[in-house]
């Protein structure tokens, strides 16, 4: 299906459900034809319905796992040949929560292939038309457990894989910044703390234990693109000081101070 050429395309991955569903319904009214991918094929027609009745956009409904490589391909082929990308969301994900010992290697593999395959074979799939066109935004979605490696597994899940590539989706990022910034591609990692979503019943989590303690998609959401206005390459929806970010930013230089080639005394001895 070829979009109208009017009409700027956003792809949203994930979008049956939760974030996906909540960036699929503002991009469209931000004006944007859309391209919606996850694996439940029934509830993207009801999405695409009801988008498409409500704001007469054009929703293409694209089924597809994506921790499956050849379905990872097949999505990153139609990215690539959509003239009028203009937004892609890299949505798609699970928890996997267990402890590593007990985590099936089918499952680290999976986990891997959707936070971490897909989100780079579809970003690479989508630039060219962005950096030809010198304009165009990728939102990550990565999780505030991207930063605690070093929080024990209690009260906070076991996340081995998950925490892992949900890191990589945070340098990732920042290194696609660097190098885009110049083409006029923005490129951001959304890094939300607990989401109201149906994500957390999927894993198995207590849902009467969390509540109070969700943000709403819709507000990740609204904070995602407002900071990718404010030329944020990290976002973190509920944090009030943004200080923070710089100075997590000042201790990683720190931290590469050990760049020397000299022996620390502690090892020394």
């Amino acid at each position: 299906m070829t979009m109208r050429e009017e009409r700027p395309v956003a792809v949203v991955t994930g979008a049956s459900a939760g974030l996906g569903a909540a960036f699929a319904e503002r991009l469209v009214r931000d004006g944007h034809d859309l391209v919606i991918v996850a694996r439940r094929e029934d509830r993207l027609h009801e999405l695409a319905g009801r988008l498409e009745t409500e704001a007469g956009v054009r929703v293409e409904v694209l089924a597809a796992d994506l921790s499956d490589r050849a379905q990872i391909d097949r999505v990153a082929d139609r990215i690539g040949e959509e003239p009028r990308l203009a937004v892609l969301v890299n949505n798609a994900g699970f928890g996997g929560y267990m402890p590593f010992l007990e985590l099936p290697p089918a499952t680290a593999d999976a986990l891997i292939d959707v936070h971490v395959r897909a989100t780079t074979q579809l970003s690479r799939a989508a630039l060219p038309a962005m950096v030809e066109r010198r304009r165009g935004a990728i939102v990550n979605v990565a999780s505030l457990l991207a930063f605690s490696h070093d929080l024990p597994p209690d009260p906070v899940p076991y996340r081995a894989v998950y925490a892992a590539c949900k890191s990589y989706v945070v340098a990732f990022s920042f290194q696609l910044h660097h190098e885009l910034s110049a083409f006029g591609v923005r490129v951001q990692a959304c890094c939300p703390g607990l989401v109201a979503t149906e994500f957390h019943a999927m894993v198995g989590a207590d849902v009467s234990r969390l509540r109070g303690r969700t943000m709403a998609a819709d507000d990740v959401v609204r904070a995602s693109l407002r900071g990718l206005e404010l030329g944020e390459t990290l976002c973190v929806p509920g944090l009030d000081d943004d200080g923070v970010i710089e100075r997590w930013l000042r201790a990683q230089s720190e931290l590469r101070q050990g760049n020397v080639p000299d022996l620390a005394a502690r090892y020394s001895a």
